[in-house]
């Protein structure tokens, strides 16, 4: 099939916005999963995974957290640092588990899109 210029249509800015949300998704559960291999609270957790390039704002990650503990994958408790209650949170057995398996199928659907080559 080929495609002369008169074909090509620019994809829309707020359409590629909602394609990459959509990618996003899933790999924001696996890296939240990831990170709390360590303890961390909402905001703790919001500026570690900034400084790895996964921006995200309070609005997504706060029922990402309650979601993924009512799941049974983090658990979380209330501690006290300085000075204030804050909810800590930390993946549990089962989210352990979950992890090394989304993990295997993060790494096979990598390779396998890989394989494919980029359209330049």
């Amino acid at each position: 099939m080929t495609h002369s210029m008169e074909d090509e249509v620019t994809l829309a800015p707020d359409r590629l916005n909602k394609l990459i949300m959509e990618m996003r998704r899933g790999v924001v559960i696996l890296a939240v999963l990831r990170a709390l291999g360590s303890s961390h609270y909402g905001y703790s957790l919001r500026k570690r995974l900034a400084a790895i390039g996964l921006e995200m704002d309070e609005g997504t990650l706060y029922p990402l957290l309650r979601r993924l503990e009512d799941q049974g994958l983090l658990t979380s408790e209330w501690k006290l640092q300085d000075g204030r209650k804050r909810r800590f949170y930390r993946i549990s057995e089962d989210g352990e588990t979950a992890l090394q398996q989304m993990a295997a199928e993060w790494r096979k659907l990598n390779g396998a899109i890989e394989q494919l080559g980029e359209k330049t």
